[in-house]
């Protein structure tokens, strides 16, 4: 099942919820469609709508203010696109830029996406030692960010521009 980003009913972005969840949601006028997958309708008895990819939900919901995204290993390759911090191939495994046997530590900015070749080649040393510059630097994405990649590249590219533009 494909995952559909709730926004607040002041557009922020609040989670990702499954597409029955979402359709109960829009179904009880909890929420309404902001954007739907082009070709998928859910059709039942008495229902046939677009399947949402975006709903906004009618009241304002007041969340607790959370200063940054989680720390995971899928978030990392998510947010490195998959893609080897070394040399741009597809990425299976995460590497940490400063080895935790010199003290380095499961961080956004310590932790990059790594091909499981790289990965081994740079062994414990770090980049420099290893002579393997870093393609980009790592950085921390703000829980909104975090959030909007977990949706994955295919549906964050389809997003409308003013939702899909990562706060700076």
């Amino acid at each position: 099942m494909r995952d559909t980003l709730v926004l607040n009913a002041s557009f922020e972005p609040l989670s990702t919820v499954t597409l029955n969840r979402a359709i109960v949601l829009v179904l009880q006028d909890k929420a309404v469609v902001e954007q739907a997958h082009p070709e998928l309708r859910m059709r039942g008895a008495a229902v046939d709508i677009p399947a949402p990819r975006v709903i906004r939900l009618c009241r304002y919901v007041r969340v607790p203010f959370r200063r940054q995204a989680p720390w995971s290993r899928r978030g990392v390759l998510v947010r490195d696109r998959n893609r080897c911090a070394y040399c741009g191939r597809r990425a299976t495994t995460v590497d940490h830029v400063v080895p935790r046997s010199q003290g380095g530590q499961d961080t956004w900015l310590n932790t990059v996406a790594s091909c499981a070749e790289d990965n081994h080649r740079k062994a414990n040393r770090t980049p420099e030692e290893a002579g393997m510059p870093l393609l980009r630097e790592p950085f921390e994405p703000t829980p909104a960010d975090a959030m909007l990649l977990a949706l994955g590249q295919e549906e964050f590219a389809a997003l409308p521009d003013w939702l899909a533009q990562p706060a700076a």
